[in-house]
């Protein structure tokens, strides 16, 4: 049984390192898009813009959108 829990606290782990790694990703990418503007040659993607589109779409979602709001505050917001 200890097994399984050690398995299941390393694979937590991992997990938890690539959502960092992807948050760090997008925090960086997000600087660039403003330092460079949504032309930047070196990154294809309106970051900005997605994340602005997905807001909208949460907020005209209404009560569902707000508890997505929470649910992803709630996961990304944990301190370990």
């Amino acid at each position: 049984m200890d097994k399984v829990i050690g398995l299941l606290n390393k694979t937590a782990e991992i997990f938890r390192a690539i959502t960092g790694a992807g948050l760090a990703l997008l925090a960086t990418a997000v600087v660039v898009q403003v330092l460079f503007g949504p032309q930047a040659p070196f990154l294809p993607i309106d970051v900005v813009g997605g994340i602005v589109d997905l807001t909208k779409q949460l907020g005209s979602e209404g009560l569902v959108g707000l508890a997505a709001v929470g649910v992803l505050c709630a996961l990304f917001g944990k301190n370990k």
